[in-house]
Parts: C-alpha cells; structure tokens; sequence
C-alpha cells in the first residue's frame, strides 16, 4: 500500500510497510463487520507480503519504504505488528504471530536509548539512531509512541511472554508523565493540527488500561484538550483523520468505562468527519477520504489512513456497542 495517492499526478508513493501494515489491520476489520472472503483474502495477502517479503530476516529490520532499505521507524513497526498480530488473530496461521513477535523483538533490540526511552528512526543497514529533531514529532520521542508501544501488550497477550509488558508500562509512565507539554508545539496552525495527529496516538495508546486511574484522567483530559484545539483550528486546515481519531478516542474510552461519552462533540465529529469523503469517476478516489482541507479547499491526497480511521470511526458511531469488546481491531 502506498503512502499516498497524488490525486492531480495520479500516481501512488513508493510502498509503505506502515500503510500496508493498516491496510491489513482495516481489512482485518471490516471482516469482524461484514464476514466476507475477499476482506481477509486482503488481509492475508498485506500479512504475507510483510512477513516475507518486506522484513529483512538478514539483518532482522523492518524497512520504512520499499526499494532501497534507509529508514526504520520504531513507530511503524509497532503498527505492523499490531497488523499482524490481527492477522493471526483472524486466521489462526502462526507464521503471522511469529512475524509479529520477529518485529517486535527488533523494537526491543534496537531502537531502545539510552535515557529509557526509545529512538524514532534508525539508518539502515547500521542500525544506527538519527538524529532528533524535537522540532519535528515524528523525529522526536514522546508520548504519541505510546500507540506503538502497545504492539508489546499486545504480544504479552498473544504470546504470554511478560518481557513484552514492562516496555509498554515505561512508555505509558513517561507518555501520561509528559504529554500535556506536546500540545500545541508549534505557532503554526497547520503544524499544531499535524500534532494533533500525533496526539492522538497516545490517547489511543492508553486503552489497554483505559481504566486505571491515571490511564482514565489522562484520556478525560486529553479528548477534552485535543477536541478543543480541533474546533478552533479547523476552520483554517482540518485534517479528516483527527477528526476520526478524536471520535474513536471518545467511543473507545467510554466502552472501555474511562470517560463517559459526550453524544453532542461525538455527533458533530462525526458530521464533520463525513464531509472529507471522496465523490468521484476516478475508482481510486472514490468513496475515499481527502486528507485534509486548508482555506476551504480540500488538499489533494487520497490517504488510505484517512480512509481506514474514517471509515472505522463512523462505522463505529452508527454501529453502537457491538464492536465494544473489540479494542484489539482499533486501527
């Protein structure tokens, strides 16, 4: 799966293992809703290219892009293994467990620092970290790695390996311990709704304990903060996938028993969030999701994660609790 698809080019990015990653976890999905075959046949098909032809068993790396192996990103290979730890879970073939737990040993190995926290990038072939850019989020390590870091509660699950649960109980403590100080981040409207992107991640990165104490205040209060910088904000830029990702926050957190829901904020989201879908004669942007809007103009890129939090997030809202018990297929 592609990064992107440049809608006025008409031409994808190179392939990304982290889209691919959930691509493979919305087609997981959207088989729990609606059991077709050709759900999980996609499924299985992004599990398999990931666990035999994207990851490196050589020099035990999980790429950024395909082509030319240079980056590893701590933050995608927790989405891949979640991906295909939802393979395994749908199929019941070990290959894709093993592969899940081959990444996130890697995640373990070799991107922990040496502050206990853990390095956003490495420079493949070397292993070696980049350098930080507190500037820029996704070159920094902060509290939106906690949705990463739930790949290895996750595993502790799956495998009943306890080596697993300890890293992801360090990256909460340091996530809750920091996060109020991400937002906003930056004087920029556009950058500070990028960050709300990220924020995001560490409220989803919380439901695994959604219900203890601290875990509970800090998705009350950090809903609460993200959603009042998104209705501020977009009436300059908005992006279609922190509205989706405020709305699952807000559904999650409330069947989880952490913060009850407000059906006001929740419904205007969600009518929000339906206008970024794509009407189009193109089959490859139609019934997508633009990435975003900026001056009252829609940004041309059709994002298959816009399209997959989107989708769920509605999905979701007009489906009620049935999918409650099923934080495991949070995108």
């Amino acid at each position: 799966m592609a990064r992107y698809y440049r809608a006025v080019e008409q031409r994808n990015l190179p392939v990304s293992t982290e889209i691919t990653g959930y691509a493979l976890s919305f087609f997981v999905y959207l088989h729990a809703v609606e059991p077709e075959e050709r759900y999980l046949a996609a499924a299985m098909r992004a599990a398999r290219f990931l666990a035999r032809e994207a990851w490196d068993r050589r020099s035990g790396a999980m790429p950024f892009e395909m082509g030319t192996p240079a980056y590893s990103y701590f933050f995608d290979c927790g989405i891949i293994v979640r991906g295909l730890l939802a393979a395994w879970r749908a199929s019941g073939e070990q290959e894709m467990l093993d592969a899940a737990v081959a990444v996130g040993n890697s995640m373990l190995r070799d991107f922990a620092g040496q502050d206990g926290d853990y390095h956003p990038i490495l420079a493949l072939p070397q292993k070696t970290a980049e350098a930080r850019d507190r500037s820029r989020w996704s070159r920094s390590a902060g509290c939106y790695q906690l949705k990463s870091a739930m790949a290895w509660w996750d595993l502790s699950e799956a495998t009943g390996e306890g080596c697993f649960r300890e890293p992801y109980d360090r990256v909460r403590e340091y996530s809750i311990a920091g996060f109020r100080d991400f937002l906003p981040g930056h004087a920029d409207r556009a950058k500070v709704m990028d960050r709300l992107h990220a924020f995001c991640y560490f409220l989803e990165g919380l439901m695994p304990c959604a219900k203890d104490a601290p875990c509970a205040a800090a998705l009350g209060e950090g809903i609460a903060r993200a959603a009042g910088l998104l209705r501020e904000i977009a009436p300059e830029v908005a992006r279609a996938d922190v509205y989706a990702q405020v709305l699952r926050a807000r559904l999650f957190a409330d069947w989880l028993g952490a913060v009850p829901l407000d059906r006001v904020a929740a419904a205007e989201e969600a009518k929000a969030l339906a206008e970024f879908q794509a009407a189009d004669s193109d089959p490859r942007i139609d019934g997508g999701y633009w990435f975003g809007r900026k001056g009252g103009e829609w940004l041309p890129f059709v994002n298959p994660v816009s399209a997959a939090f989107a989708g769920q997030a509605l999905e979701l809202w007009h489906g009620g609790a049935e999918a409650q018990a099923h934080r495991h297929l949070l995108i």
